[in-house]
């Protein structure tokens, strides 16, 4: 099954939940590159992002004028919720996943560092471009995400490298939150982010099986 990522698809998102931190070779190049002091996490805890940041494939991300920058991609998979779910177990909470598309966390570092609830940083508008497809039956612990940045690779990893599963993420956020129809849920990036994002710059984030999540950056 597939089906495009269309207004309607962004309109019905109830939820926004994003899995920072998933990837180990992300955390250490985070730590090196920006200075950071993350730490594995132990467990599978889930954030908020706002809907208001999401746009369509094909639509312009804007960075703000006021943005000291760098601004960077995050290229992810993302997990659409189809049905409504309660205390489900890893082994069939995948069952509420109507089907998997991409997404890229844009993401001011400047602002990252300095607002302690992410909200520019990771939340204006425009910031979290999602699609292009929405597919069901796949494996969304064997997949590779490819980001291009003018048609030059910048980045390529397989989602098997996740420190917590797709499934081992929904089933513990089912113990105390029910997930609804249109919810969304991303999966973090691994790896570096680079280069920067400039005006022009044309992103990509692709996968075989969903397709090529494309954005122009102004």
């Amino acid at each position: 099954m597939k089906r495009a990522v269309d207004r309607r698809v962004l309109d019905a998102v109830r939820n926004f939940y994003a899995a920072g931190l998933n990837f180990r070779a992300h955390i250490d190049w985070a730590n090196r590159h920006h200075g950071g002091s993350y730490k594995v996490p132990t467990q599978a805890d889930i954030g908020y992002r706002s809907p208001n940041a999401l746009i369509l494939s094909g639509e312009d991300i804007v960075i703000p004028k006021d943005a000291p920058g760098p601004v960077e991609f995050e290229g992810e998979l993302v997990a659409v919720i189809g049905k409504k779910v309660k205390d489900a177990d890893e082994k069939t909470v995948l069952s509420c996943v109507a089907g998997y598309t991409l997404g890229n966390d844009v993401s001011e570092r400047s602002w990252q560092k300095s607002d302690r609830t992410l909200w520019r940083a990771k939340n204006s508008d425009t910031f979290k471009p999602m699609g292009p497809a929405i597919v069901g039956g796949i494996d969304p612990m064997a997949q590779t995400i490819e980001v291009r940045i003018n048609g030059k690779l910048a980045s390529s990893y397989s989602t098997a490298g996740m420190i917590f599963s797709v499934a081992q993420y929904l089933s513990r956020m089912s113990r105390y939150l029910t997930l609804h129809p249109g919810d969304v849920v991303w999966f973090g990036c691994d790896g570096p982010t680079l280069p920067a994002l400039r005006p022009g710059d044309l992103v990509e984030v692709a996968n075989e099986h969903i397709g090529v999540l494309a954005n122009r950056v102004t």
